[in-house]
């Protein structure tokens, strides 16, 4: 008799008292992948993928990492029912599993080609699934058992490919049901999505009073012309934005070093604008042409973006064996195959236009815009430095190349040094003047090319290699209707004796090995017709050398002042770091109201906060009017480059603190900073475990945050925010949250700043929630002893850290390539609002 494969499970449950389905074999569709977020015992992740008829399961014990580096422990679980897949509730306490359960993923899964699911019994499976979280490859490999161990242990490992990223991306970012779009604690208290009226062990803190009246909206006047306001979900109309001229890169022999600039992969595709205003989008090619009917699936998915109206630049590829390729994307626009945009720039968003804005700010506001959009949508990633790195893995990977872009730059419509292209291999658009027959087959037997060269055409040489023969066929039958008698080049009459002459109006991309003296291609292939650039626009490409790294334009007189009394590092050494650091800071700092800590003589004498503009800071440091509560209108300063940072260093500076809010819209915060400090007996460990506690708080209502070590003596929990709530809610939201906590725990924290009143616990500074407050900036130097540094942290690097500043001035080489690593690729990124509590 076949044993029944459900037998363990049935056997562990009992279906009187709990509300899971009991288990019965069905049919399914054979191929159900599904993860399940399990707050039991201990809070693990229960994966399943559906085997003959069953789910097998397994416990992802700190749940799967998008990290190719991290090896997650899976304990095998028993068999569960299909039915299983669907369920989300609570089993009861006491019973077996005993906890909250949520749909945390699903979609479907398949074993790689040429492997099966019976590798399981082999103990080992490479798979893919297609989750609506849990994308691409991943292995999971089984253990051999050690000593009297019971449990068949496994590890879960995500294989590098486009979906790699960080540790806790997954598990500390997506925090709701896929079925039902709900929080842990909303299905452990059975209630609809947004309608938890209380928070889990924080139900004895009272709700502050309303304010009685909303205060008057004070007015803010930006240095530039004012700018629409968002229209999204307003219900108003926007414009579509129009097509603008793309910024376009230079091609050189290497690649720029410095910190000054971040690095693209080069990706193998069509270059791409796309147009967003009331749920409608538009394609248009890097000339204007509106290709919207050859990208409907690029279209459809960038439709579907939360805006009011948005202007996207980015490439559109197609990928054959998990790298973009330009042959497979011709075929996927001819058969409506899928098709992926890699974003880079966001030109306009809801009426704002973002072109001055740093180029790291820009890709900062348009990671907000696509993470966890469409997955047709891409956001795409760069690194600060390393480009030399990045380039050789590209280059060993087969990859096109890298693109290597000022970090601080604004978006220029033309080509510039601005954007540098270096290529692994020679390609570029050639332009096809005419062709050779076959002697043997029908077709050609090599294409003639040409690039303009001033008023004429010069002979470029052949390609024979890299077509099809129903390519060869299109291609030919597009050259017929081109024919011409005469030829448009002068050509070594060898070369081309038999040639027929076309119009040169088709546009060809070739790969080459050399080019030579007489600018002939050598070893030469073809990739594909390219019908989004003239014919008029073919010109020769020649590599220029790199530009040197960007250097200050800021002159710092006095270099060689210390600035600690226990320490070497000068104002000089400042500098230099603040520049060097640039890239990293201004995605947080840039264009939005500061306060500056100005220490002119150096940290041992008179230190003071600077908020506004006294016109002696020079042009690279900026101001935005804003209107105190008199009603006066007060310069607040504000950056957008890494020259107005060294120029704040010029005047003393050394702390860096913002508004939650941008010169956008000063009014609507774009972050919550609790920063968690403790009274003096207390150590690290005790404040690091209060920060862990504050994020599953937060988690269980919704919210994702992020850890920041302050480089003083704390921690700061960050809550990104959708700028929609106005100060006085998200002051009251804060300032509820903190007490709450306060008195569930009064033991451990407190939210009152009285220093009398917080010996031996943690005050939760919720107070920098409020109009006009500031908190210090990522990356940022401290006026403390040692200079130390205010670090982004995952969850996971925070439990082994010991010390809130373990960063320093001296150390920006360590911090530009831990930047680079996937686990802090999305740090401080998450769409999302206040919660209806």
């Amino acid at each position: 008799m076949t044993p029944d494969p459900l037998e363990k499970y049935n056997a562990k449950r009992d279906f009187a008292k709990t509300a899971e389905p009991r288990g019965a074999l069905e049919p399914g569709q054979g191929n159900r992948f599904m993860v399940q977020k399990h707050d039991a015992t201990r809070l693990h992740w229960d994966l399943r993928l559906e085997v003959d008829g069953v789910m097998k399961s397994w416990a992802v014990t700190r749940g799967p990492s998008l990290n190719p580096d991290d090896k997650r422990l899976s304990v095998q679980t028993e068999d569960h029912p299909l039915s299983y897949s669907d369920f989300e509730g609570t089993i009861p306490a006491g019973e077996y599993g005993g906890g909250t359960v949520m749909l945390w993923d699903d979609g479907t899964w398949a074993p790689v080609p040429g492997k099966s699911a019976k590798d399981l019994e082999k103990g080992h499976l490479h798979f893919v699934v297609d989750g609506q979280r849990m994308k691409g490859e991943w292995l999971l490999i089984r253990l051999k058992p050690r000593g009297k161990e019971r449990n068949v242990n496994w590890l879960l490992r995500k294989v590098a490919d486009e979906y790699v990223g960080g540790s806790d991306d997954l598990v500390e970012g997506a925090l709701t049901s896929v079925k039902t779009g709900r929080t842990m604690q909303e299905i452990a208290s059975d209630k609809p999505a947004k309608e938890l009226a209380s928070w889990k062990k924080l139900r004895s803190a009272p709700k502050a009073a309303a304010p009685k009246k909303a205060p008057e909206k004070p007015e803010t006047t930006k240095p530039e012309a004012t700018k629409p306001k968002a229209a999204r979900r307003s219900g108003t109309k926007s414009v579509m934005p129009e097509f603008r001229a793309p910024q376009l890169c230079t091609l050189v022999d290497s690649v720029p070093t410095g910190s000054g600039w971040i690095h693209e992969v080069k990706y193998d595709g069509y270059r791409a604008e796309i147009a967003i205003a009331n749920g409608q989008a538009k394609v248009f090619t890097r000339s204007g042409l509106d290709w919207t009917d050859k990208f409907p699936g690029i279209a459809e998915a960038a439709a579907k973006l939360p805006v009011a109206s948005a202007l996207i630049d980015g490439e559109i590829v197609a990928f054959k064996n998990g790298k973009p390729d330009f042959s497979t994307l011709k075929d996927a626009i001819s058969n409506n195959k899928a098709m992926t945009l890699f974003a880079f720039d966001l030109l306009e968003l809801d009426g704002e236009r973002l072109e001055q804005l740093p180029n790291v700010q820009r890709k900062d506001r348009l990671r907000a815009l696509i993470d966890g959009a469409d997955d047709r949508l891409q956001f795409a990633e760069h690194i600060v430095g390393a480009g030399e790195k990045l380039f050789e893995t590209m280059c060993r990977e087969g990859y096109e190349g890298i693109v290597s872009k000022r970090a601080e730059a604004p978006y220029a419509g033309k080509r510039t040094q601005g954007w540098l292209k270096i290529k692994c291999l020679h390609r570029q658009e050639f332009l096809i003047v005419g062709w050779l027959p076959s002697e043997k087959s029908r077709g050609f037997r090599s294409l003639l090319l040409g690039v303009n060269d001033g008023d004429t055409i010069r002979y470029a040489g052949k390609v024979g290699t890299g077509f099809s023969q129903d390519l060869m066929l299109d291609i030919g039958a597009k050259l017929e209707r081109l024919s011409r008698k005469s030829p448009t080049v002068d050509a070594p009459k060898a070369a081309v004796r038999g040639a027929h002459w076309v119009t040169p109006k088709l546009v060809a991309e070739i790969a080459f090995a050399e080019v030579t003296p007489d600018g002939v291609l050598r070893h030469s292939s073809f990739l594909g017709l390219r019908e989004d650039k003239a014919a008029k626009d073919v010109v020769a490409e020649k590599p220029a050398a790199a530009p040197a790294a960007p250097k200050s334009s800021i002159t710092i007189t006095h270099p060689e002042r210390r600035l600690f009394d226990d320490s070497t590092m000068t104002k000089g050494d400042l500098a230099a770091f603040y520049e060097t650091m640039a890239p990293l800071i201004l995605p947080f700092a840039a264009n939005r109201p500061i306060s500056l800590v100005r220490c002119p003589q150096g940290r041992g004498k008179h230190c003071f906060f600077q908020k506004h503009d006294a016109g002696s800071f020079g042009g690279q440091v900026h101001h935005v009017d804003i209107k105190e509560k008199d009603g006066a209108l007060e310069p607040y300063l504000y950056v957008d480059s890494a020259d107005g940072l060294v120029a704040c260093v010029q005047m003393g500076t050394i702390e860096f603190h913002g508004w939650g809010a941008s010169n956008g819209d000063v009014e609507k915060p774009d972050r919550l900073v609790f920063d968690l400090d403790p009274d003096e007996g207390l150590g690290f460990a005790e404040v690091k475990t209060a920060a862990a506690d504050l994020k599953s708080h937060l988690a269980e209502i919704g919210l994702v945050s992020f850890a920041l070590l302050s480089g003083g003596k704390g921690v700061h929990v960050v809550v990104p925010l959708t700028p929609e709530a106005e100060w006085p809610a998200v002051k009251d939201f804060a300032d509820r949250f903190a007490q709450a906590l306060a008195q569930a725990e009064p033991h451990r924290f407190t939210a009152t700043m009285s220093k009398a009143k917080r010996k031996g616990k943690i005050f939760i500074d919720w107070l920098r929630n409020q109009r006009g407050a500031t908190a210090v900036m990522p990356y940022t130097v401290r006026a403390r002893s040692g200079a130390p540094v205010a670090v982004p942290v995952t969850w996971t690097e925070l439990a082994d850290i010991d010390t809130p500043a373990k960063w320093h001035v001296g150390d920006e080489q360590a911090l530009l390539e831990r930047a680079s690593d996937p686990s802090l690729s999305g740090w401080g990124i998450a769409r999302q609002v206040l919660p209806d509590l």
